[in-house]
């Protein structure tokens, strides 16, 4: 089971780490867009939209890792102060009960959405947008089912004695649950 823990975690992570590059190429657009507006007068949707889509991807596909490695807002104020096997169980009703209800309920809701604007090819509705508001929409299928597999890692996680594991692989990282 752990291989699979790790396994699911170096995805993820892989994931993550190619996930911060868009926002260096985020800021970079930013910067063109002001450089271009305002000190040559040309002003870009495409490029507009592209800071948009940037941004989108980051927080959309990024979701997983930063929840592996405890960047998530926690109400910590009483979970800190329980001992490992009550935050275990607390974990275990987070992702049985909340978490994988939304996950699974955000791609029952969405499928059709998302298929329309496949099957119709859509685009911007701006002059000079990006022709591909579809492959943005299909981030709202991709953030669940990577959500979904991290919580079958952090659950299964939850039934390791010792429960924070460091990935061999990288030891200075250690999982914070």
């Amino acid at each position: 089971m752990l291989e699979k823990i790790l396994l699911i975690d170096r995805f993820t992570r892989a994931t993550g780490r190619a996930v911060r590059w868009l926002s260096l190429l985020m800021v970079i657009c930013s910067c063109l867009v002001v450089l271009l507006r305002y000190a040559f007068g040309i002003p870009s949707i495409a490029l507009q939209e592209t800071v948009m889509y940037l941004h989108a991807s980051i927080f959309m596909l990024g979701a997983a890792y930063t929840w592996q490695q405890g960047g998530h807002v926690r109400v910590d104020v009483f979970y800190r102060t329980f001992q490992r096997r009550t935050q275990q169980r607390i974990d275990r009703f987070g992702i049985v009960l909340l978490l994988l209800p939304v996950c699974l309920f955000m791609l029952y809701s969405s499928w059709s959405y998302v298929a329309l604007a496949w099957s119709i090819g859509e685009k911007s509705q701006e002059a000079g947008g990006l022709p591909f508001v579809y492959l943005l929409k299909t981030l709202i299928l991709i953030m669940p089912l990577l959500m979904i597999l991290q919580a079958l890692a952090e659950f299964a996680r939850t039934f390791l004695p010792g429960s924070e594991q460091t990935d061999p692989e990288n030891p200075a990282e250690v999982h914070h649950g």
